[in-house]
Order: C-alpha cells, then structure tokens, then sequence
C-alpha cells in the first residue's frame, strides 16, 4: 500500500465518514451515537497499539489478580468458587480501563457491562447518556503470549429511563441490540461493526491512524466448507453436535468433508467464519451444560453480526438473540455461521427432541 498517496487521497471512505453518513439517513439522529461510537473506536486504537507494543512495554504478565468470569459455569456472581481461574493478564486490565474511561467520557453511556468486572458500572449522574455498552475489552487474552489473534467485542443498546436505570434494564433480549462489532488484534487491526444496516469491515491504516473501510456490506456464504468447535469436548457432547461434526467428517452425500479450523479465540474464528463461511460451535456438554460463552458480550454482539450478514445464530433451544438474560455474566451454547449449515444443526436438535418425548 502507498502510504504516501493514501495521505493525500479525500476519497477514503473512513469509519467516522461512514457513521455520520448512517447517521444522515436519520433525520430524527442528534449524533449521541456517533460521539459513543467514536469513543469506541479510540479505545480501539490505544488497545491496538498496546497490544503491539505488549512485549516491550512488559505488558504481559500476571496482574496478580483472578479474571472475575474464571471459573463460573452457573452465573454466580461471587468470587467464593473461583479455585482455578483464568490467569488475568496485566494487558487485560489496561484494555477494561481504557474502555469504561472512553465510555463514561463520552458522556453518552449510562451504564457498562464488563466481562472484567463482576458488577456492573452505573456512570455518575452528571455524566449519563441513554446507551448501554456490554463489552469483553480483551477476548482471548490467553493467547496473548504466543502472537494469536485477539480482540474487543461490544454490543450497545438504549435504556429508556437513564436517571433512574437499573439492572434490570440491561438484561435485555438481544432482538433489542442497536449496534455490535468486534474489533480485531491480529497481523492487522480491523473493526466490524453493524449499526443494524449490513455489516462493514475497517481496516486501521497506522500511517493515517484511521480505520478505512475495506470490507463493505459484508455478506456470508449461504453454506461454508469449514466447522470450528474444541473437539476435545468430543466426550460431553450432546448426540446431536456428535452427528453433526460426524456429518462433517464423513458427508453421506457425496459431497467432500468440511475443513476444522479452530483457532480458541472467539474474534479470531468469528472473522474467519463470518468472511469465508460455515460454522461455528461452542455447545453446551456435560462438563459445561450452560454453555462457556457469556450472553451479554459474546453471544448476543456476534449473533447480530451474523443475522445482518445473512447467517443465522442458534442456542440448541432457540434463536440466540431471543434470549432474556436474567444475570450480567449469564452463559449459553451457541452455533453460528451460514444460514444453512445452522438450518442443519437446528434440525437434528428437532430430531433430538422428538427422539426424547417419544
């Protein structure tokens, strides 16, 4: 890329131009979601930078403290079982501050969910907007040590009474959600994001500090040729993931097997699934019948980017977006992906289903 002449090119079509032409198409708009979101995207940009610089600035390492999500398979919201957790990193930290401080600066949140902070956030009065933002500042934090893809998820929604909300005004359905995206740490830094209009990918140019639009109008492939899942779970799977991984393998059809890909890393098999098609599996099992993936930051923002791309999003019971939360760190299996490799697996959990009331 000409770094040169991309300084002086006037057609680059960047995250903020994009935005305040969604925002144009809303007469009623006042541009409170356009300052939150560029508040969003700030935080992206230091995150970005930090985690480049992460070895150097002897970042990682342990913080010393326990990721408060660590070993919770039941929503309880208490520290007194977590045994084993997940080793927090100091990069973690870094990343959940720059974003509640990005937040409440903006003066357009009223309160934040934080996969890093067992209780929600309530922004001082003087300082509340009508947004809710749900986030997981760094997803797959674990990988940082060994150079894997990693990111920031967020989902936003609108509260309706901001002086006097509650927490029962962030537990909402995530049909309710009026924005989500990730944004991507990797061998470059890219934003996806939705406002409820399509899907769009960013690319951050370090040389302008810009994310310039490089994806438009993403769309998924109706059927892919890859399935991502931990198959070491294998063991505790229900019958209808093992027949549906096992169709994988081993297509009765003729047709050639589908290629696993599994990076461990949500943002980084999300991407991956969502630009080039299929599926991706995080099942409920008998070890984790809850499921691992927390509704509020990772299921709900990843199923809306997914249904806006045309792909579809399934709990094993139900549309994912159609869940009600009933705790902030609530978790819930989840496939996603292409609309008729999903359509697949619904149909063996209603062949499942029938096959148990029989």
């Amino acid at each position: 890329m000409d770094h040169a002449a991309d300084a002086h090119r006037t057609d680059l079509m960047t995250i903020t131009r994009h935005v305040l032409n969604e925002q144009r198409r809303n007469p009623e708009s006042r541009g409170d979601f356009t300052i939150l979101l560029s508040h969003i995207v700030f935080g992206c940009k230091f995150v970005a930078s930090a985690v480049n610089k992460a070895g150097l600035a002897k970042l990682i390492g342990l913080a010393g403290e326990t990721n408060v999500q660590a070993n919770r398979t039941d929503g309880c919201l208490t520290l007194c079982d977590v045994r084993q957790g997940e080793e927090q990193k100091k990069l973690d930290v870094l990343s959940n501050e720059v974003f509640v401080k990005a937040l409440v600066s903006s003066g357009r949140t009223c309160v934040l969910v934080s996969e890093e902070d067992e209780e929600a956030t309530f922004v001082d009065p003087a300082l509340r907007g009508k947004y809710c933002v749900c986030f997981d500042p760094l997803d797959g934090s674990s990988n940082i040590d060994c150079g894997v893809s990693i990111g920031t998820i967020f989902g936003i929604y609108m509260i309706k009474d901001k002086d006097n909300v509650t927490l029962e005004d962030v537990l909402q359905p995530g049909t309710n959600m009026l924005a989500a995206g990730y944004c991507m740490y990797g061998s470059s830094c890219t934003l996806v994001l939705s406002t409820g209009s399509g899907v769009n990918g960013f690319t951050l140019d370090p040389s302008l500090g810009e994310f310039i639009l490089t994806h438009p109008d993403i769309k998924i492939p109706k059927k892919g040729k890859i399935y991502s899942v931990n198959e070491g779970n294998a063991r505790n799977w229900d019958a209808a993931v093992a027949k549906f991984v096992e169709k994988c393998k081993y297509p009765k059809d003729g047709s050639p097997p589908k290629s696993l890909r599994y990076i461990g890393s949500m943002v980084a098999d999300v991407h991956r699934t969502l630009l080039y098609g299929g599926v991706f599996l995080y099942p409920a099992d008998k070890k984790s019948p809850n499921g691992k993936l927390r509704v509020l930051y990772e299921v709900f923002p990843m199923s809306f980017l997914m249904e806006q791309a045309g792909g579809q999003s399934f709990t094993g019971k139900e549309r994912a977006l159609e869940l009600v939360p009933t705790q902030i760190h609530e978790r819930s299996p989840v496939f996603l992906g292409s609309y008729d490799d999903v359509e697949e697996i619904k149909a063996l959990y209603a062949e499942l289903a029938k096959t148990s009331s029989a």
